[in-house]
């Protein structure tokens, strides 16, 4: 079985640079997408199995990319975890609504992040 892919779309270089790093030396597959627009391209493309989501993006914002997401039914497997400074219960409420597995507000510890794809992608320990 191949490693699970994850998107990791953000546009802070600085933070994908550091998720990307993580998540590869963890084993899995990372597609990067640096706005809302690359990331709706790229999960039409591929079939990823998580997605790291920013959502204050210049373009199409976080939850326009999670709504669009949830309605390809091809897509329909796809986890979806918001990473975003928003961290007001509104954005968190808005977040779910979107259609996200899991909302975690920045800055976050990357050890808890990570236990989160773990147990989202069905291999925690």
């Amino acid at each position: 079985m191949s490693a699970p892919a994850i998107l990791l779309v953000d546009d802070e270089p600085n933070i994908v640079m550091s998720l990307e790093f993580l998540m590869r030396k963890n084993g899995y597959q990372v597609g990067i997408a640096r706005n809302g627009t690359e990331a709706l391209a790229a999960l039409a493309e591929t079939p990823y199995d998580l997605v790291l989501l920013d959502v204050m993006m210049p373009d199409v914002d976080g939850y326009q990319v999670c709504r669009q997401l949830r309605l390809n039914p091809a897509r329909a497997a796809t986890k979806v975890i918001f990473l975003s400074a928003k961290s007001q219960p509104a954005d968190v409420q808005k977040g779910y609504e979107a259609g996200a597995d899991l909302y975690v507000p920045k800055p976050f510890s990357t050890r808890q992040l990570m236990q989160k794809v773990r147990e989202l992608l069905g291999n925690g320990e």
